[in-house]
This record gives C-alpha cells, structure tokens and sequence, in this order.
C-alpha cells in the first residue's frame, strides 16, 4: 500500500471516526428529549390528581394543548428569540438567521445534525415552563386564557430568559459571571414568578377561604396519582439536565457555558440533591405530597451548580429547598391569601431562587468565558432578580388585562359545576358517583355529596 492510498484510508477513517460521534451526539439528546416528555406525563397526572373529580380532565386537557400549541410557536419564533436576543432586547439579526422557519437549518438537511434536536430539547424545556404554571390556576381559569398565556410563557419569555443568561454568550454571563447549569433560573424561577403573577389576579377558587379569611382544604380526588406523577417528573428530569450538557465529539462533556464536567458529577448532585429535598419536607410537613414536591424543589435548589457542588453541599442545598417550600407556600396562603393550587411557586420560584443565589453564596468558581467575570454572590442576586422580573412582569401584566375584559377567569356557576362539564365533554370516572349531583338512595334518606 502506498502513501497516497494509506493517506486516503487515514482521512477515511477519520470522518468514520467523526460521523460516528456526530450519530452519538444526535442519539443523546434524541433519548433526552424522549425522557423529557414523561416530565409532562407525569405533570398531567400529578395536576389531574390534585383537582377534584369534576375537574380532572380539564386540568389533563390544559397541559395537553399547551404542549401542543407551544411546538409550533416555539418552531415559529421561539428558537429565534433565544439565538438572535442573547445581548437584551436588541436582536442580532444574523446570529438568529438560522432559527428563522425558512432557514436551511430547520427542515430536513443533511449536512445538519445538530439543529433539530438542540430545537426538540429546547422546546421540551419551553413546554415545561407552562405545565409548571398549569397546575397553579387549576379549577378556575379559561382554558383559551390558559393557552395564550402558555404561549407567551413558553415561546417568549422562557426562551428570553434562556438567551440571556442560558446562551454561551448571554449578557447575564458575560457581564455579570451567572452560572446556571440545570435552569433553575430560566425554567423555574420564571415559571413560578409568571404563576404567581397570574394567580394574583386570577383569584382564589371558591371556598378556598372563609368569609374572615382562613384558609380551607380543597384537597384533590387522588393524592396518589399525584404522587406518582410527581415521581414521573423526577425520571423526566434526568433527561432535562441530559439537554443542560454539550456533547463533545472526541472530548470532555461540557455545560452550556462551556465548563467541562461529568455525567458521573451530575449523578452524584442529582440524587443527593433529590434525597435531601425529601427528607427536609418531611421534617417540616409528614405529608407525601409535599415530600416529592420538596424532592422536585431540591433539586431545583441545587440545579444551578450541580455540574460543581461537592455532593454533600448539594445534599444541604436539597434540605434547604425541601424546607423552604412547604413554608413558602403556607406563608403566601395564610398572609396573602394567595391560591397556588399545587404550590408552583413555592416549588419552582422559591427553590429556584435558593438554587441561584445559594451558587453565589459558595462563590468564587472560576468562569471558561474569556473575559467574563468569576462566579460571584452579587452575579447571582442581581441575575435572579432578572430572572424574577422576567417572570412576573409579563404574567402579571398579562393576566390582568384579561382580568379587567372579563376573560381569565370561568364563570362562577361554571366554576361550581366543574370545568369537566365546561370545558370538556367527557367525564373522567363515569361509573362513579356524579361529581356535582346530590342523589338519595331509595335504602337511606341521607344526601351524598362528591
């Protein structure tokens, strides 16, 4: 064999060798973007559960349409946001050409690997967005309320949030040192500040309160369906941080800031952190339903420096999320009469919020980006305000113009009757007892009620 055809055998093998990790890559986040849709298998179980039995399906139905509407939106203008907006609110028009519909990146091409399933992991992520805020306005809300505000969340200001402090060259990271390996900022800290600002224009549900303001149970037909929805979530999210982390052909795993780390790291993080939510909610409430809510809000709690953390300091930050929570939510129940059905702020806003400015508090991990500054408290305070604003404003702004035309919220008598019979034209459990009917048995004179 002479050099030309060694030569030639080499340069062959070499792009083998390439084409061959470039398949590995799209197979990674292939299975991450399949693993992420049981994140929503397990949020239309956990909100169906947590609703009484004349409104499950319409609280199934509200995560169903917003994972639908949210795609094509998200195909339409959404990856664009998060490409060309990375410097605040000036677009850099040429950065985003490749997110536009028409470009040769977003459609069958042969020569791009990377595009489509980047896009189907992002949109995973937008869509998790609004099933975090679905399951707080459960029971009263308008269901074409509901979508456009799922829309607005998941294509546009989730994905806002993303480009600025979730892209490589995000300002919120070349400017300030933010670091945010598992989103808790953009994902949930977003998310919960949209719920909490929808939930307090949106209302209360009725009997939610006594007339002198005390807070009254309304507790949901299946506390075990929710709890294994919940549990769902938890598998899900194994394939959202797989989507936090860059695959490297012929290297090292990095973040999406460049970092390098392991999956093994992550992995340690991960479940310590999960554990430690648990345990601190069980300390605090005894209750499964908040002991897997505080696993989710351990997580989120440590998400940001999963990919540094020492396991035991993520296992604290898990107990303190876990802690945290259950109180969060009692507190804005009790003093602001707040109705967060299932507790998505106190879950995904606060945990985030911990999650976010515990990493500044354990500051001083060096930054990959040239130039950009080290991590540091003040860099993480000030982006987590950002990140609070960016949800808030928007799902308060929002929800209160529709409020004031008379369009976010269900009628009363709507309301009373269930929005299954509303919204809906199928009753969950029909060989049951009906959901809102009085009957009498002809056996015994007493009234049952469900």
């Amino acid at each position: 064999m002479d050099q030309v055809e060694t030569a030639q055998k080499i340069a062959e093998l070499q792009n083998l060798i390439e084409m061959s990790g470039t398949i590995n890559m799209e197979v990674f986040y292939w299975w991450c973007t399949g693993l992420m849709v049981i994140i929503h298998a397990g949020f239309l179980a956990y909100e169906m559960g947590a609703s009484r039995l004349k409104n499950a399906l319409a609280s199934g139905v509200k995560n169903i349409l917003a994972f639908a509407f949210i795609i094509p939106t998200f195909f339409f203008f959404g990856w664009w946001i998060y490409l060309a907006m990375y410097n605040g609110f000036t677009p850099d028009f040429q950065a985003g050409a490749g997110g536009l519909p028409w470009s040769s990146s977003m459609g069958p091409n042969l020569a791009d690997n990377a595009s489509g399933i980047f896009w189907g992991a992002f949109v995973l992520f937008a869509a998790t967005t609004a099933s975090i805020f679905s399951g707080a306005v459960i029971e009263r809300i308008r269901m074409s309320s509901f979508i456009i505000l799922a829309i607005i969340l998941g294509s546009v200001v989730w994905i806002l949030a993303a480009s600025w402090g979730w892209h490589p060259q995000g300002w919120l990271t070349v400017d300030w040192g933010f670091h945010d390996f598992g989103a808790a900022g953009a994902v949930h800290m977003v998310a919960g500040f949209f719920a909490l600002g929808v939930t307090i224009n949106l209302g209360a549900r009725i009997g939610r309160f006594a007339p002198d303001g005390t807070p009254l149970a309304i507790t949901g037909h299946s506390v075990p369906m929710s709890i294994i929805g919940l549990m769902l979530i938890i598998v899900g999210f194994f394939g959202f941080l797989g989507g936090c982390i860059i695959y490297t052909t012929g290297g090292q795993w990095t973040t999406i800031f460049g970092t390098p780390t392991t999956l093994s790291s992550i992995s340690f993080n991960t479940l310590m952190a999960f554990s430690g939510g648990i345990i601190g909610s069980y300390v605090i409430t005894r209750q499964p339903f908040w002991m897997m809510s505080g696993a989710l809000a351990g997580i989120f709690s440590a998400a940001p420096g999963l990919d540094l953390y020492y396991p035991p300091l993520a296992f604290l930050m898990g107990i303190t999320g876990g802690i945290a929570a259950p109180l969060a939510d009692k507190f804005l129940t009790n003093k602001f009469k707040i109705d967060d059905a299932v507790g998505a702020f106190a879950v995904h806003g606060v945990g985030g919020l911990i999650g976010i400015v515990g990493l500044g508090i354990f500051s001083g991990f060096p930054n990959v980006i040239e130039g950009a500054p080290a991590i540091s408290f003040m860099g993480q305070l000030k982006s987590a305000l950002v990140m609070a604003s960016l949800g808030f404003i928007p799902g308060f702004g929002l929800s209160y113009v529709m409020a004031k035309m008379g369009a976010l919220r269900v009628p009363p008598k709507a309301e009373e009757a269930g929005l299954d019979l509303v919204e809906v034209p199928l009753a969950a459990y029909p060989e049951s007892v009906p959901a809102t009917a009085q009957e009498t048995t002809p056996t015994n004179t007493s009234t049952v009620t469900v």
